[in-house]
């Protein structure tokens, strides 16, 4: 004979499960995943394949991969694979390069046509391929086109266009997407940054800088609603199905705990000290503790660059780390504030953000996050 005790221990903790099904499905959509260590986060309206449910991708053109190394892969229709160095959820912008360290060589066929993103910035830039003796006017070659009879060379400058057109030879004009434009008195670039791409559908931008997140309604509508991860961690229709589904079990429980404690509270009325005791004591709550720092989903969210080998930045004096004080290098990995643009080392701005909200040169802190969805 089934014991009631158990079955309605059960009842009590079948919403309980239900939540959790529910919200673990969730989490892989809101809070991301990722490749591997130091890549970016995934979260609407990108997915990672076999990583994420179908239901956290826009579209297809969203779909990245994992390659064998843990790197973050997208694939462009009519352009082949680029590796993805980070993505701003708040301005819509993805930087990607190229996997085999020529993008150069990528931009001369570059087809955004078929893919949901174009450029931040256009810039068009002239190759030229150059005799070697061409090294000596200081032009930045590029490396992996050049071969020991001819160096290659970009520029968008009109004053070396005009001088390299006389005894050089134009390999073609392109327009680039550049990550950060260039000005007229740059000789020339080895284009060695990353490509600087943004994304106008959905529009989850607003969502993004209150602090919310974007999702569909349900794993079967292709509605778009903002919610916020911080207050309530499920979407609205998941809400709704949690209270409904686990509001009558709840209310059995809690009346049976109060039953509970009602013949308690009676066994003891002649102790009159010790119930008092045991009501104020039960009531007592911790004092809250203070976080002043930024929450993990919101620092993961901040953009991620792979310092080339120019060491180009978008502030050209942080050449510095203001955190550990070290010069950066070719190849590291920096990630940058987007309200005032100041970027650090991806580590050591990630410890400062756990335990500051601001950025450490500017003192410039986020903005308030607020609960209404857009």
């Amino acid at each position: 004979m089934n014991n009631p005790k158990v079955i309605s221990s059960s009842l009590c903790f079948l919403p309980l499960l239900l939540l959790l099904q529910i919200a673990a499905s969730t989490d892989a959509c809101t809070n991301g995943a990722v490749c591997g260590r130091n890549e970016p986060t995934i979260r609407f309206p990108f997915r990672i394949k076999n990583r994420q449910p179908e239901s956290c991708g826009y579209r297809p053109g969203f779909d990245l991969s994992c390659d064998a190394v843990n790197q973050t892969t997208i694939n462009l229709p009519y352009s082949g694979k680029f590796t993805v160095r980070g993505v701003d959820y708040a301005t819509q912008e993805i930087w990607v390069s190229d996997p085999e360290n020529c993008l150069p060589k990528r931009i001369l066929s570059l087809n955004l046509s078929g893919s949901p993103f174009k450029g931040v910035y256009y810039q068009d830039f002239t190759f030229f391929s150059c005799s070697a003796d061409y090294l000596r006017y200081g032009l930045n070659p590029i490396a992996c086109l050049s071969d020991r009879n001819d160096t290659v060379f970009a520029t968008s400058s009109s004053v070396v266009i005009s001088s390299l057109a006389k005894s050089c030879r134009v390999v073609k004009t392109v327009s680039v997407p550049v990550e950060w434009p260039f000005y007229e008195q740059v000789p020339s670039s080895d284009l060695g940054g990353d490509l600087r791409l943004e994304w106008r559908r959905p529009r989850c931008g607003k969502c993004e800088s209150r602090g919310g997140r974007c999702g569909f309604t349900s794993n079967s509508s292709r509605e778009i609603v903002c919610f916020n991860v911080h207050q309530h961690g499920l979407p609205r229709s998941a809400r709704y199905a949690v209270t409904i589904g686990a509001g009558v079990p709840a209310v059995l429980c809690m009346l049976g705990l109060i039953c509970f404690i009602s013949g308690k509270v009676k066994s003891y009325a002649g102790r009159g000290n010790r119930v008092r005791e045991f009501e104020f004591g039960s009531s007592i709550a911790p004092e809250p503790v203070i976080i002043t720092g930024l929450d993990g989903p919101t620092i993961e969210s901040y953009p991620k660059i792979e310092l080339g080998e120019s060491k180009r930045l978008p502030k050209p004096d942080d050449n510095t780390c203001a955190i550990c004080l070290c010069e950066y290098k070719a190849k590291e990995t920096l990630k940058t504030i987007p309200n005032c643009h100041h970027s650090f080392h991806a580590d050591c701005i990630d410890e400062w953000l756990r335990l500051n909200a601001s950025c450490p040169i500017c003192r410039n802190s986020p903005p308030p996050l607020e609960s209404q969805p857009c």
